[in-house]
């Protein structure tokens, strides 16, 4: 089989990001589509922001056009503005994330320490003191 064929992959990127975006309470959407903000270097890929950030225009732009077409044009849904956001240090953004939380004194408090793995296994890792239990 193809490693490249896996059905988990074939989702194009900006249809995630709508679908992650929609799931959010309705009154967060607008900020959210305005605030897509890069980070890794999988986003370094030559107009890979302007490519998302138009995918993401246009189905957004098509869902409104969309509302206003089945309320036989009694409603004419404001504009989104959907921005997405390149910074110089994108490339580094994930792992300087990563380091700034672990220099907090709170990350030690929710953290597993390698004594704890090597005690209670590999089933430590399916609880986060933070988010619960993970499946």
């Amino acid at each position: 089989m193809d490693r490249f064929a896996n059905p988990d992959f074939t989702q194009p990127i900006s249809e995630v990001v709508d679908e992650v975006i929609q799931n959010c309470p309705i009154d967060v959407r607008r900020p959210l589509y305005k605030n897509i903000v890069l980070s890794g270097g999988s986003t370094m890929f030559r107009d890979f922001g302007r490519r998302l950030q138009r995918d993401l225009k246009r189905t957004v732009d098509a869902r409104l056009k969309l509302s206003e077409e089945l309320s036989g044009g009694r409603l004419k849904p404001k504009p989104i503005d959907v921005q997405v956001i390149t910074h110089h240090m994108q490339r580094y953004a994930v792992w300087f994330g990563g380091s700034m939380l672990a220099s907090t004194p709170e990350f030690y408090q929710v953290c597993h320490t390698k004594k704890d793995y090597e005690e209670i296994g590999p089933s430590i890792c399916r609880h986060n003191p933070v988010f619960g239990v993970m499946s």
